[in-house]
C-alpha cells in the first residue's frame, strides 16, 4: 500500500498522524509513506525524526484581517493544490490520510481529484476549518469525539475511533509507574502540565497549591511547568522563600508521559484533544482547564465530552482559582470511590485503539 500522510502546524495534528502512520508500517512492513507536510509547521522538524520521507507543498492559513492578506492564502493554497498534484502523479498514492491543518486542503483536494481513497481525522469535538471544508472530498471521516459528527455535514461518512495516541499509554501498571519514578505507593499524587511550553493560568494557581501541599505527608505534586514558564517559577518560590520539598517535583518538561499519567490520581490540564486522549486512554480522573485563546473555543468542547461522562471535571479559565483547586482537590482527595468512578468514566471514553479502528477502515 502507498500512503500519503498529511497533517501540520501543530502537534496535535501531527503526532495522530505518525500514530497512524506507525500503525500502518506494523501491520504491512513493505507499506510506502510519505508525509506532505507545509514548510513552516512543526512538521518539518517532528517527522523526519519519526523516520518518514516528507516533501513540502504551499499552504497558508486564513487571515481576515484584511482582503489582501485573504488573497494571499488564496494563492498560496491554488499553487499547494498544483504542487500536491505533481506529488500524486510521482507517488501515485493508494490512500491519503488527513490529520487537519491548513496543509490538509491541498493535499486532500489533489489526492480527491487524483483518485486516491481519501480519509479525515478530526481530534477536536469543534471540528477545525480545514477538515469541516474537505468533508464532501473524502471517503471517511474518523471521529476523536462523537460530538464532532453533528457539526459536519455527511453523518453517513464518520467513524468514532477516538484519537491515536502512542502505545507507550496502554495498559501501564500504576505500581510498576510510581516505583519507576520513585514515589510512594500510598500517596495521593497530582500531576500538573500545561504543554511542552506550559499554561500560565494553571501555573499560577498551581502554584498556590504547591504552597499547601509543600511538605505534606502522603500527597506528592507533579508540577510541569513548561519550558516557558519553569525558571519563573523557580525565581518565585526564592523569592517567596518556599524550599521545594521531596514531595514536590517541579519540572521543565516531562519526558516519560505514560508513567507520569500512569502514576497520577488527578491530573490537572488543558483540554488539547491529545493531552485529554491520553489521560482516558491512562484511566485517570481530571480537572480540565481549557483555553480560550484557541478557534471555535475546540478545548471546551473536548473537556465537556469527558466532563458530561463523568471522567472529568471542567472549569473555565475564568473560574479557576486557588481556592477552587484546593476544594475539588480536597473533595477528591477524601473520597476515594468517586475517584474510581472517574477513573472508570475516563476510560470509557475511549472507544479502544484508535489506529486499529482506523486501520480496519483503510482496508477495502
Amino acid at each position: 500500500m502507498r500512503v500519503i500522510m498529511t497533517g501540520g502546524g501543530t502537534g496535535g495534528h501531527i503526532y495522530p498522524a505518525i500514530a497512524i502512520a506507525d500503525k500502518i508500517k506494523t501491520e504491512q512492513p513493505d507499506a510506502e509513506i510519505l508525509y506532505v507536510g507545509n514548510e513552516i509547521g512543526l512538521e518539518k522538524d517532528i517527522v523526519p525524526k519519526a523516520g518518514y520521507e516528507m516533501a513540502f507543498v504551499s499552504a497558508k492559513w486564513i487571515d481576515r484581517s484584511n482582503p489582501l492578506k485573504i488573497l494571499d492564502t488564496g494563492f498560496a493554497t491554488l499553487r499547494g493544490v498544483w504542487q500536491a498534484g505533481n506529488l500524486m502523479k510521482r507517488f501515485r498514492p493508494d490512500v491519503v490520510i488527513g490529520t487537519g491543518g491548513y496543509v490538509c486542503f491541498p493535499v486532500i483536494y489533489a489526492a480527491h481529484r487524483y483518485g486516491a481513497r481519501c480519509y479525515l481525522h478530526e481530534q477536536n469535538a469543534f471540528p477545525g476549518v480545514a477538515n469541516k471544508s474537505l468533508e464532501r472530498y473524502v471517503d471517511k471521516v474518523f471521529l476523536g469525539f462523537p460530538e464532532a459528527s453533528g457539526l459536519f455535514h455527511h453523518p453517513e461518512k464518520h467513524v468514532v475511533t477516538g484519537n491515536p495516541v502512542r502505545r507507550d499509554f496502554y495498559g501501564v501498571d500504576k505500581a510498576a509507574a510510581r516505583e519507576r519514578l520513585g514515589i510512594g505507593q500510598n500517596d495521593f499524587v497530582i500531576f500538573s502540565f500545561g504543554g511542552s511550553q506550559g499554561a500560565e493560568a494553571i501555573n499560577n494557581v498551581v502554584f498556590d497549591l504547591m504552597r499547601e501541599v509543600n511538605g505534606t505527608q502522603g500527597i506528592t505534586l507533579l508540577f510541569g511547568t513548561g519550558g516557558y514558564y519553569y525558571e519563573d517559577i523557580l525565581a518565585r518560590c526564592k523569592e517567596q522563600g518556599i524550599d521545594p520539598a521531596e514531595n514536590v517535583r517541579i519540572k521543565l518538561y516531562i519526558d516519560d508521559m505514560p508513567d507520569h499519567l500512569a502514576a497520577s490520581d488527578l491530573i490537572i490540564a488543558r483540554a488539547g484533544a491529545l493531552s485529554v486522549a491520553e489521560i482516558c486512554v491512562s484511566g485517570r480522573a481530571s480537572i480540565l482547564v481549557p483555553s480560550p485563546n484557541v478557534t471555535g473555543n475546540h478545548q471546551y468542547f473536548n473537556a465537556k465530552s469527558v466532563a458530561d461522562r463523568g471522567g472529568a471535571i471542567l472549569i473555565e479559565e475564568k473560574e479557576f482559582t486557588s481556592n477552587r483547586l484546593n476544594r475539588e482537590v480536597a473533595v477528591l482527595r477524601d473520597d476515594p470511590d468517586r475517584l474510581r468512578s472517574m477513573e472508570e468514566a475516563s476510560r470509557s471514553c475511549v472507544p479502544g485503539d484508535a489506529t486499529e479502528v482506523i486501520y480496519r477502515n483503510l482496508q477495502r
